[in-house]
């Protein structure tokens, strides 16, 4: 969950019970096919998300098929969490039809989802209360409900006396999709927690663990082996974020952002794209110290060299937000190692990171 997302949150991994699939897939396509009359054009979906809550943090994959469309036609798609919202950003809320009739994306999260097929002057609202009908710029319309889900619990870690779960559903921190593996997660011998990027170009696979439970105001210390080793590709993120609202997350960001002459550090309340809402900073190369004390209306963010237990040490950098701070309610620590997508300077290695302690104290 980076600083280039806008309104960040995280849904627990859940298992898909598929068994029903076929049967509401089905249903489905007679269900649209019984709908558009005559030379209509109509929209199928032919692959389901799970139906979960919303979080902007989580993407699945959802495909469909389109049946007397013409070139040029377009799919608009909307997730459902208390109201309809298009998919997969205000920023890219189009969705092209292939020469096949086929259609692909990415959407996060909802309780049920809606695909429109729509001319090129259609004019999509990023949020509505109901879906629109047929007619106009609106050339079909289909709603369902995601198939049930399982809850079953995922791996976890134990890391200085707290237990974190590791992530296995897809996410898109930074605007960048990642897969993630639990396995590229583990603590060794010594206690140390390892957060782990493998694969190989274009098949890459990232980590993030979260803690289990909210601890609320008070003082967070993290101690991280030297990672001035990572490529510009790579975001190392430790962040308190709350998944009931958008905007109420605090991060600290290890990352070149893909190009070599940026700062390779960042405090960041979000929103991000608020200007005094992220402090940019050079962390040196070795071991370093990461704080954030935060209390009703403030956030204090600190770095030091080596690892660093009291707060009066002299830091590196260090900034005070009093704007924006999120108030304390339901927010989980995350550790977050993952691929930001950029052509100039791609990944090329995997890569690992090392976290030698965390500490809380209220």
């Amino acid at each position: 969950m980076s600083s280039r997302q806008m309104g960040k949150q995280h849904t627990i991994p859940l298992k898909i019970s598929w068994a029903a699939v076929p049967v509401v897939l089905g249903s489905l396509l007679l269900a649209s096919c019984d709908s558009a009359g005559a030379g209509e054009p109509s929209v199928t979906f032919t692959k389901l998300p799970p139906s979960g809550d919303g979080s902007p943090s989580t993407v699945y994959s959802i495909e469909g098929r389109v049946t007397g469309g013409k070139p040029g036609q377009q799919i608009v798609l909307y997730a459902n969490s208390g109201e309809w919202w298009v998919q997969p950003s205000t920023r890219e809320p189009f969705t092209n039809v292939r020469p096949d009739h086929t259609w692909t994306a990415q959407t996060h999260p909802g309780s049920s989802y809606a695909a429109l097929l729509v001319r090129k002057d259609y004019q999509p609202r990023p949020k509505i209360d109901a879906l629109p009908v047929r007619g106009g710029a609106v050339l079909a319309v289909v709603s369902a409900l995601g198939p049930a889900l399982e809850h079953p619990v995922g791996k976890t870690v134990t890391f200085r006396g707290y237990e974190w779960q590791a992530r296995d559903t897809p996410n898109d921190p930074g605007g960048s999709q990642n897969s993630y593996d639990p396995a590229n997660a583990w603590t060794d011998a010594l206690g140390l927690l390892h957060l782990r990027i493998a694969g190989e170009p274009g098949h890459w696979s990232s980590a993030e663990v979260k803690l289990s439970r909210s601890l609320g105001y008070g003082s967070y210390r993290f101690v991280i082996r030297d990672v001035s080793h990572l490529e510009p590709a790579v975001v190392f993120t430790m962040l308190a974020t709350d998944d009931t609202a958008p905007s109420r997350e605090m991060d600290i960001e290890i990352s070149h952002w893909g190009e070599l002459s940026t700062r390779n550090s960042q405090f960041v309340i979000q929103p991000y794209y608020v200007p005094a809402n992220t402090i940019q900073f050079q962390s040196p190369a070795g071991q370093m110290t990461f704080m954030l004390r935060w209390t009703p209306g403030q956030a204090w963010f600190r770095a030091y060299r080596g690892a660093v237990s009291r707060w009066e040490s002299t830091p590196v950098s260090e900034h005070v937000f009093t704007s924006a701070v999120p108030p304390a309610g339901n927010e989980l620590v995350h550790m977050n190692l993952y691929v930001f997508s950029n052509k100039n300077n791609p990944l090329r290695h995997g890569t690992e990171v090392v976290v030698e302690n965390f500490e809380y104290l209220p």
